[in-house]
């Protein structure tokens, strides 16, 4: 059997555990419970520093010492948080200036969670106290298996606009710039007479009577993701310090809404990556996202193992209509980022709270008890996942490879754009969505990632880029590469590459374009191949690339709307308008061909592991069916959840799973 860093004997399994919310009577039934559902792994104390330090300096560790005793009784290890997610009453009360500030010079009170400055000293001084007491008291606990840093990092708080904030963004702006000469060119001061004479007179883009300048935007994101990456690494070095050999992590937000954080600096710094994702629930094609967020998650990790730290069995509390999950959806999630990396997948929360501002949150024991379809089907992914553990470390099969950018999501997204109405995430998603239909896994990799090896790369909306040249020697070498509109416009200061667009990227494909024609709201064009465009057109003039789609009318008929570029051994796509629906699936289709990718199953989640099991070469293909017909694919090996084995046909039922070791 297999074991992962974690050192937990299988796929990690169970939950955020908070006894502290329940009579300590409760405890040994909710571990009985555990053992009942599988669970091996829980993370517990994320939101404790109240209980844990009840006054300044004075620790009260006695109730979690018999909870991790009592956890470890039952062989259950523990992602052992080190509570700073959210500082207690006493705290901000005694240092109200610890409190953050919004753009509008409000500060927040106390009263829900992460109430903290990234830049306050105070926080950081008892937040890596707290961390030190807990490292110390619990550091030979045989149930620890990791440390569990804050929690969801910027969820809430993302940005503090307050004078200590201030005072670290001069800071880091002089260690990035150097000189206020520097500065002054990379914010292009000399619009609207920003220019700065000395470095106090520099701020957080507070509240002003109109559009911020760019740059400082920009920086802005840049620092205020840095500030809290630093708070974390704060607490890290203090766990790897006196834990060494501990693995330290904390939970990112990889998903459709949240981008306050560029996760690929973030990746760098955890001992293993883990993240929680939420459905949205009236997304008939949640599914789909939910692949997105797990194959972005996989390419943060670098094909290294990563947990998925939470998700739930059934509604949330925070949507504007919280629906339940289907029966069978709970599994389907699960094993959809199993399939996709994970060693492991928990939950937000083991017992759903009869109090507080997630009481309506799902949990692995809801309100109503065991005798409830989320118990049952919690019990019985538990005791599936110890038949396929034998996954833990393998890695995923994928021939394409996404290249995304926290960086140009920011960057694209500010204010005075040519069409307010145009999202990074909406159109890395669109794409996305075309290759899932098509059957195609693929991997995520950073602007600076390796594109070798992969017959296809995608490049959407790629905003911020200095220059294209990697990119230009992977096509030179026989690549396939497919390039959205609004990429390398910029670089990364924001300054747009002048002698027309897609600027960085211009001479790899073979166009020039001389204006943005963005559409009216409302307004839609069709192309002479019959596809449909909403949000975006450009005037664009071939320079070595053929025409693959011209617009049949709207502002540009006659005008090229998606091109074909061949450069040395390979070939460049651009498509220069917003394609969508059948359109960008046939777009898909063509470029996949062009690559050599065969599509996979259209009807089906398909996804393939690889790994070794006893010295030999394996690949297990795990098939999600999430509709309501049964599916039949080709296929030989042992289906592990059942034991039959398979030849020829493997029949995937209608909204179930399987998870074949197949036969070499």
């Amino acid at each position: 059997m297999t074991s992962w860093p974690l050192g937990v004997p299988g796929l990690a399994w169970g939950a955020d555990y908070n006894p502290e919310q329940w009579p300590e009577d409760v405890w040994a039934d909710d571990v009985r419970l555990m053992r009942e559902a599988g669970v091996n792994l829980v993370s517990v104390g994320i939101f404790s520093w109240a209980l844990l330090e009840p006054e300044d300096g004075r620790y009260e560790f006695g109730w979690l010492d018999r909870v991790l005793d009592l956890l470890h009784e039952g062989g259950i290890r523990v992602d052992l948080a080190t509570a700073t997610a959210s500082p207690p009453p006493w705290l901000t009360t005694a240092h109200p200036e610890m409190l953050p500030e919004r753009a509008d010079g409000v500060r927040l009170a106390h009263g829900s969670r992460q109430e903290y400055c990234p830049s306050s000293p105070v926080y950081r001084r008892k937040a890596v106290a707290l961390a030190r007491a807990l490292a110390e008291r619990y550091r030979d606990h045989p149930a620890l298996a990791a440390w569990h840093v804050g929690n969801e990092y910027g969820c809430h708080v993302s940005r503090c606009y307050c004078d200590r904030c201030a005072s670290a963004f001069r800071e880091w702006l002089k260690a990035r710039h150097g000189t206020l000469d520097a500065l002054n060119d990379a914010w292009a001061t000399a619009f609207w007479s920003q220019h700065y004479t000395a470095w106090d007179q520099v701020l957080p883009p507070r509240a002003t009577p109109t559009y911020h300048n760019p740059g400082q935007l920009l920086d802005f994101d840049r620092f205020s993701s840095d500030a809290l990456l630093e708070l974390f690494k704060a607490e890290r070095d203090v766990l790897h310090e006196v834990t060494p050999g501990v693995p330290v992590t904390t939970n990112f937000m990889v998903g459709w809404t949240f981008s306050a954080l560029d996760y690929w600096a973030w990746a760098r710094e955890v001992d293993f990556v883990s993240n929680d994702h939420y459905t949205a629930s009236e997304d008939a094609e949640r599914h789909v996202e939910l692949a997105f967020a797990a194959d972005l998650t996989r390419g943060l990790a670098q094909g290294k193992p990563w947990l998925l730290m939470e998700h739930s069995t059934s509604a949330v509390n925070w949507q504007h209509r919280n629906l339940a999950k289907l029966p069978g959806e709970l599994r389907r999630n699960s094993y959809a980022h199993l399939a996709r990396g994970a060693d492991g997948t928990l939950f937000f929360q083991w017992r759903q709270s009869r109090a507080g501002a997630e009481r309506y949150h799902s949990a692995m024991v809801p309100h109503a008890g065991t005798e409830t379809k989320v118990f049952r089907e919690v019990c019985q992914v538990g005791a599936e996942y110890r038949a396929v553990r034998e996954l833990i470390g393998s890695t995923v099969d994928a021939r394409v490879a996404f290249v995304y950018d926290w960086q140009s999501r920011w960057a694209v997204g500010q204010p005075g754009h040519p069409n307010a109405d145009f999202s990074y995430q909406e159109n890395v998603f669109a794409l996305y969505r075309a290759f899932w239909h098509a059957g195609v896994t693929v991997d995520f990799l950073p602007p600076d990632g390796d594109l070798s090896g992969y017959p296809l790369v995608v490049v959407p909306a790629l905003y911020a880029l200095d220059s294209a040249e990697p990119f230009e020697r992977y096509v030179e070498g026989g690549g396939r590469l497919l390039v959205t509109y609004l990429s390398g416009v910029a670089d990364t200061r924001g300054h747009v590459h002048l002698g027309g667009y897609p600027g960085a990227f211009r001479d790899l494909l073979g166009v020039r374009t001389e204006e943005f024609f963005p559409l009216g709201w409302g307004q839609t064009a069709t192309l002479d191949d019959g596809g449909h465009v909403a949000l975006w057109t450009e005037l664009l003039h071939l320079d070595g690339a053929k025409a693959v789609a011209s617009y049949a009318d709207g502002p540009l008929p006659g005008v090229p709307a998606v091109t074909r570029h061949e450069h040395g051994d390979g070939t460049a796509w651009y498509l220069a308008c917003g394609l969508s629906g059948e359109g960008l699936a046939k777009l898909v289709d063509a470029v996949l061909f062009d690559a050599g990718v065969p599509r996979g199953p259209s009807d089906v989640e398909v996804v393939r592991r690889r790994g070794v099991v006893a010295g030999s070469p394996v690949s297990w293909l795990v098939a999600i069916n999430h509709g309501g017909g049964d599916v039949e694919l080709p296929a030989a090996g042992v289906e592990l959840l059942t034991g039959t084995r398979v030849t020829g046909r493997l029949t995937v039922p209608a909204g179930g799973v399987v998870v074949l070791r197949e036969e070499v």
